[in-house]
């Protein structure tokens, strides 16, 4: 099909190569869009930029979650299922595409999508770029110009129809998620699915220190997440005790207890991962805090000292055994 006609926008032109089925989609905040695309330049080749095929994955976007190309909605709001459709955008819809290039490019690489724009505003962002990183997009980046896109749309879900990442929750949909999310990982437990109970625990973390970042640190709204924040971390490192990744363990209970001190079960979880990897003198003296800070686990705290000490006395005659020999002369022939 040629059809070639203007949306009802400025600077945009459309053309159908593939007609699809059904109605247009009814986009409301929060529907996902899933295609596939390829930009080009306006020049005599065609120059292609970027074509989300050579990744093997279709691109996603969620209505109403402030994708910096705004224009990429109104284009695929002029689409039905299965049309595939090539757009010429003007610059004054282009300006933003080199960065947006620049965060796909780097998922595809595995890589921060975010990496040296933390903690700064937008246009903070847009004035602090020396370069993208990419020569290709520098060029557009200092040189706004005209881009063509070829897009495939695949199909538009209601915000009901799929599982929504935990950045495009709403404070309120985050907040219903967590005790979802917390029971599952109970469920799992009991099941002794530590990998899967682990992975629930976290994502619910995840919903609550994105709203954490929004409060002011210690005032009460902060205070009230971190309540729930931290049962679901001390979960999550049970989880990760009985996989064996004890460093993980190190790592996340040194972090709750800088800023709770007086948390005994952090303190015994963090002693039996630094038992496990022979720590002993760290274990020991998180064991005691825990004795000290709760009497009514003196009892626990006993039988691992106990169980510490037979494993650290039978690690101590192997290594003698293991060493003996090392520095004695050779023996004659």
């Amino acid at each position: 099909m040629e059809e070639t006609y203007l949306l009802n926008v400025e600077g945009v032109k459309k053309k159908i190569l593939h007609g699809g089925q059904g109605e247009l989609p009814k986009l409301q905040d929060g529907s996902k869009i899933t295609f596939h695309f390829q930009t080009l330049k306006d020049d005599f080749e065609r120059t292609v930029i970027d074509d989300s095929r050579e990744a093997g994955i279709p691109m996603e976007i969620i209505v109403g979650k402030m994708f910096k190309l705004e224009i990429w909605e109104t284009l695929l709001s002029s689409m039905r299922a299965g049309e595939v459709a090539e757009f010429w955008c003007d610059a004054i819809h282009t300006g933003m595409y080199a960065l947006v290039s620049r965060g796909m490019r780097r998922i595809a690489e595995g890589r921060d999508p975010l990496e040296g724009q933390k903690h700064r505003c937008g246009m903070g962002n847009i004035f602090d770029y020396h370069s993208t990183g990419y020569d290709d997009l520098d060029e557009l980046q200092r040189t706004p110009q005209p881009l063509i896109f070829i897009m495939e749309l695949f199909r538009v879900e209601e915000p009901s129809a799929y599982k929504r990442d935990t950045w495009a929750m709403s404070k309120e949909e985050k907040l219903a998620a967590v005790p979802v999310l917390h029971s599952e990982g109970n469920r799992l437990v009991l099941r002794k699915e530590f990998a899967q109970a682990a992975a629930k625990y976290q994502e619910a973390v995840i919903c609550l220190r994105n709203l954490q970042a929004k409060e002011k640190p210690w005032e009460d709204g902060w205070l009230k997440l971190e309540s729930l924040v931290t049962p679901l971390v001390l979960n999550y490192c049970q989880c990760q005790l009985e996989l064996g990744e004890y460093y993980e363990v190190l790592e996340h209970t040194t972090e709750l207890l800088q800023k709770h001190n007086d948390n005994a079960k952090a303190y015994f979880k963090r002693a039996k991962a630094h038992a496990a990897v022979w720590n002993e003198r760290e274990a020991r003296e998180d064991f005691l805090r825990v004795a000290h800070l709760d009497p009514s686990m003196a009892a626990a705290v006993k039988k691992e000292l106990k169980q510490l000490g037979e494993r650290m006395r039978k690690k101590h005659v192997e290594d003698r055994k293991r060493y003996q020999g090392l520095f004695q002369p050779p023996r004659g022939p």
